[in-house]
């Protein structure tokens, strides 16, 4: 199967955004004696940021629910769904393992702009930091970091299609930028999309709708899942 990739315009550095996170308590999806399962709003930090204004995040917002909850691997603050939180260090060990080997299966669904051709494919393209418009990343085939993706189309809509992503690597925005080089951003991202794909969702629209992984306790694979919200 022949892809084709689609070079994005030029950007410049990011407009500056005010951090302003949804109010409530973190959604407790599971919990046992080693690990929290949360399902994260969009718009929240996975750890605190620079400055005073910054602090709240999900690792601020454990506490409230599990206090000393470490957390494991993160989601961009714009991303919803399942994030895993270790409950003591053992638990954090093996579940950074688990992440550092890919011994863990994650799927996302997204909304990205225009009809898709291919029903299925893989991705592969190196990625590193753009580093005069961070926090932005790019293509970059001297020395970035191969990252790949897998997708799936779930089905289209008049001007956007909704499908399943599977990355097998885990870079930094790494379904972001594939999906802008396949010439399908996604809808509402505030990094990467542009005219129609910017103006088409209030946020982006991307989430985290899977996690599986093995229980630190006992070794069981155990799936869980949030709800798309979009």
């Amino acid at each position: 199967m022949s892809i084709r990739l689609v070079p994005p315009p030029e950007f410049g550095p990011p407009p500056p955004r005010v951090y302003a996170p949804p109010p409530g308590e973190l959604r407790v999806i599971y919990r046992d004696e080693a690990i929290v399962i949360i399902d994260k709003p969009a718009g929240l930090l996975s750890t605190p940021g620079n400055g005073p204004d910054m602090r709240d995040s999900v690792v601020s917002r454990a506490e409230a629910i599990a206090p000393g909850a470490r957390v494991v691997h993160r989601l961009d603050m714009d991303t919803s769904g399942v994030m895993v939180l270790a409950l003591n260090g053992a638990a954090h060990r093996h579940l950074g393992l688990q992440f550092e080997r890919r011994h863990l299966r994650k799927t996302y669904e997204a909304r990205v702009h225009g009809r898709m051709a291919h029903a299925v494919g893989r991705l592969s393209l190196p990625l590193g930091r753009d580093w005069p418009n961070r926090p932005r990343q790019k293509h970059d085939p001297e020395a970035g970091r191969w990252a790949v993706t897998d997708w799936e189309v779930m089905w289209h809509e008049p001007h956007a299609t909704r499908v399943r992503l599977r990355p097998m690597t885990g870079r930094t925005h790494q379904l972001r930028v594939h999906m802008l080089w396949l010439g399908h951003a996604i809808l509402g991202d505030p990094l990467y999309a542009t005219g129609p794909a910017l103006s088409a969702a209030p946020g982006l629209q991307l989430h985290a709708a899977e996690l599986a992984l093995r229980r630190p306790q006992d070794g069981r694979l155990t799936r869980f899942t949030a709800p798309c919200p979009f």
